[in-house]
Parts: structure tokens; C-alpha cells; sequence
């Protein structure tokens, strides 16, 4: 009862003090406290399944859009590391992941806490997680505690849709799967080493069916959303190849780098 007391009543602060997170719409929309208080609950929940999982690294992913007419569960992932313990404290879990700002043309990186991670709007309160084999933790361990290796390949410009293998965008699953290829191989020096690392060992974007209309209208409304980047005969046979969760999730089990993914829903 102290522990619902206490989420209850960090919820109700949050909602009074709360400010916009970056990746949101940045509409004055605030949230209400149930939605903050099952975010916290998901949050604390994964929490203790990663520290019992006995992993150092996992692949992080949130449902944060209802992206299922693409035959899409999740629309965003993070890199999740487990934070040592210090003076006696117990081990948390912080989260580098790449976040569009306000649906502008530009994005960042940031590292954030679980919590953060599960308040951003979610759409469906569920997390999954890949946890990698020991030699990918091995190597993008130390990158993600190191704030110049992690933001090495991190291209501003963003595009929600960006290119899988362009260099023009970037948006946030891409800069996670570059970066660790980057970790895979010594230290990509560049985006295009690195995408070429993934060809190499397999990986497949995820090949959206996107009318002309959808296009057109996403490009006029929304500074977050560009095609020109795409190949002409891909994306004028409404073939736009973009690396999403789902995709990331199946080619790290189909090449041996990861387990199958771990789910987590609140009911």
C-alpha cells in the first residue's frame, strides 16, 4: 500500500511540475495522473526484471504510437545499460536514446532515467527488451557511459522515416542500431562504415507501404517527416525502407546478437 501511496503521490507532483519532454509534440497537453502513474508502475516494474535478468545491456523499446496498420508493435528504442552501484546503493538502469524535439527537423541525444523513458505519451503501457549476447554488452558498455563515443555517429537532421542506409537523416532506431555496429567494429568512424557493417551481417529495414497522398501530406504538415532521401524507384513504388523496432528486434535474433525479446505489459 506505501509503495501505490507513493507513486500516486510522485504522479500528482509531476503532473503540476512536469515539463515538456523532449521527443513530445510540445503541445500544452498535460498529462493526467494516471497516465503518469502507470508509466512509473512500467517503469518500476522493468526495473526489477532487468536487474534479475542478470544482463548489463539490453535493447529497450516502448510502444509510445499506435503503429499497427504498418504491422508495427513499437515505435522507439533506446540502448539500456545497468548503472554500478555507489556507496552501497543498489544498481539502477539509465537509457541513451535519440529523441526528435518537438516534431521539429532536429534531434538529439539523451541519457535518461527508466521513468523518463516510460512518461512520454505512451500509447500502449508495454516495454520489450533484447538482451544481447555477452561479447555486444561487452562492447557497448563502455560506449554508452562515454558521452563522446555514444554521440559519435549522431546526425542532427531527422527524419521519422529517414533512409535506413542514407546519410542525409537520421532518425532515433537508426541511430541506435549504427552505434552499435559502431561498438561491433572497434569504432565506426563513420555512418557509412557502420551501415555497411549491418549490410554486411544481414540486417533488413523494415519496407513501409506509404500512398502518395500519405507522403505528400506528411512532408507539407510535419518539418519531422522527409522522403527525398529514399531512391526515386523506391519511393515512388511507395516502398519506404526505414529501420524500425520490429525489424531491429528480428535481425539481432536471426544473427546470433541477441535473445528473443522479453515483453512486458501492464494489464
Amino acid at each position: 500500500m506505501k509503495r501505490i501511496l507513493s507513486i500516486t503521490a510522485l504522479a500528482a507532483a509531476m503532473l503540476v511540475t512536469q515539463p515538456a519532454l523532449a521527443g513530445r509534440s510540445c503541445e500544452q497537453n498535460k498529462p493526467s495522473v494516471r497516465t503518469i502513474e502507470r508509466g512509473l508502475v512500467l517503469a518500476e516494474r522493468t526495473l526489477a526484471a532487468l536487474e534479475a535478468s542478470g544482463a548489463d545491456v539490453v535493447v529497450l523499446a516502448r510502444a509510445g504510437q499506435d503503429l499497427s496498420k504498418y504491422g508495427l508493435r513499437y515505435s522507439h528504442l533506446g540502448l539500456a545499460y545497468r548503472q554500478p552501484a555507489s556507496g552501497g546503493t543498489a544498481s539502477t538502469w539509465r537509457i541513451v536514446h535519440k529523441l526528435n524535439q518537438c516534431g521539429s527537423a532536429e534531434a538529439a541525444v539523451y541519457r535518461q532515467g527508466l521513468g523518463e523513458f516510460f512518461l512520454d505519451d505512451l500509447w500502449r503501457h508495454e516495454a520489450a527488451w533484447v538482451v544481447p549476447s555477452r561479447e555486444v554488452q561487452d562492447e557497448l558498455l563502455p560506449l554508452l557511459q562515454d558521452n563522446a563515443r555514444a554521440t559519435a555517429l549522431h546526425h542532427k537532421p531527422y527524419s521519422i522515416v529517414s533512409y535506413a542506409w542514407g546519410q542525409r537523416y537520421q532518425q532515433s532506431n537508426q541511430w541506435a542500431i549504427e552505434t552499435l555496429a559502431a561498438a561491433m567494429d572497434g569504432g565506426a568512424p563513420s555512418r557509412g562504415v557502420a551501415q555497411n557493417w549491418l549490410r554486411v551481417r544481414g540486417y533488413e529495414p523494415a519496407a513501409l507501404k506509404l500512398g502518395p497522398l500519405t507522403r505528400l501530406g506528411a512532408r507539407a504538415s510535419a518539418a519531422n517527416v522527409a522522403f527525398d532521401d529514399h531512391p526515386n524507384e523506391k519511393r515512388f513504388a511507395d516502398r519506404i525502407e526505414t529501420v524500425t523496432v520490429d525489424s531491429v528486434f528480428q535481425w539481432l535474433q536471426r544473427a546470433g546478437l541477441g535473445s528473443a525479446p522479453v515483453i512486458l505489459r501492464l494489464p
